[in-house]
């Protein structure tokens, strides 16, 4: 599933990061603090290897 928004592939990519053991999981904020958690890896990097192209800052909430 790809990222909705800039900020969603982001908050992933730091998730990811996370993860993965190259950053701290204390020095995350906002959305990719709860996404380390509750999303795989795999779909971590889907979500922040997602095209930025065409893709506006933040998601429409609706």
């Amino acid at each position: 599933m790809p990222a909705k928004s800039k900020a969603q592939q982001k908050a992933a990519g730091a998730a990811l990061s996370a993860k993965r053991g190259e950053t701290k999981k204390s020095d995350l904020k906002g959305a990719s603090k709860s996404m380390v958690d509750s999303m795989t890896e795999q779909q971590l990097e889907d979500f922040a290897s997602t095209k930025r192209k065409g893709k506006p800052e933040h998601a429409s909430k609706s």
